[in-house]
């Protein structure tokens, strides 16, 4: 993350989401309201919201169920008070990891691979990591299906299937890792990959599936999503060898 951009960001939402009170004074009279207001126009804080909301989902990712929302009468009070939280978490990270814990690298589920991260983001930020993983598990068996074009095998059966190294027949096309070079490794790499397939399918798909009352910790679930990351570039960066 551009943390100065971000930083940048969050402060032009601060600024223009600033409160003002709807109550005014005319001849002595004091005429109340109970609205409030923003002090720039909706329309210039609606513009501002989308990315604002990118830059919360990464920094707080269930910002919109745990910062409060002072202001109910008012639209912008939830994203004014989670972008004030989310500026102090982002000036004060470096000196929060170095003096909590170790200062080692982090890693972003937004930065795994699309296919990961775009089967999970909603239901991780509402704290379903159980079933982000689960429809994340979904996604990377349909992208597989789609670029085989099979519909009459899924999960690890495909998985051993399409890393085979048997030659390619009518209907069951191939993924090839890297091109023949005849090394040990051309052969050795789709062995791994079936391996990494069937071990993803028996311990984190079949657990998920069979244990739907058991929920993940966050930091279990995203080792699941980084493991999941790995299978998805793989069939990814694969080139699909089809029979002649």
């Amino acid at each position: 993350m551009n943390t100065e951009w971000a930083i940048a960001e969050l402060d032009t939402v601060i600024k223009i989401t600033v409160m003002r009170n709807g109550s005014s004074s005319s001849d002595g009279a004091v005429f109340i309201t109970t609205a409030d207001y923003t002090a720039f126009p909706d329309a210039e804080v609606t513009k501002q919201a989308p990315v604002v909301e990118r830059i919360l989902d990464r920094v707080i990712p269930r910002w919109r169920s745990e910062v409060p929302d002072s202001l109910a009468n008012n639209r912008w009070s939830r994203h004014r008070e989670a972008a004030i939280h989310a500026r102090e978490q982002l000036m004060r990270q470096q000196e929060i990891d170095e003096n909590l814990g170790e200062n080692a690298p982090k890693l972003s589920a937004a930065e795994l691979h699309p296919w990961t991260w775009s089967g999970a983001s909603s239901l991780w930020r509402s704290g379903h990591f159980r079933e982000a993983v689960g429809c994340t598990i979904k996604k990377l068996n349909s992208e597989k299906q789609n670029k085989l074009g099979r519909r009459d095998v899924s999960e690890t059966d495909l998985f051993k299937q399409a890393f085979s190294m048997d030659e390619p027949k009518a209907g069951m096309a191939r993924f090839r890792c890297m091109k023949d070079d005849g090394s040990h490794t051309y052969q050795s790499v789709p062995r791994a990959a079936i391996s990494f397939a069937e071990g993803i399918f028996a311990s984190i798909r079949n657990p998920l599936t069979h244990e739907p009352d058991q929920e993940l910790a966050e930091h279990e679930a995203l080792e699941y999503l980084a493991a999941l990351s790995v299978l998805a570039r793989w069939v990814d960066t694969a080139e699909v060898e089809a029979a002649s």
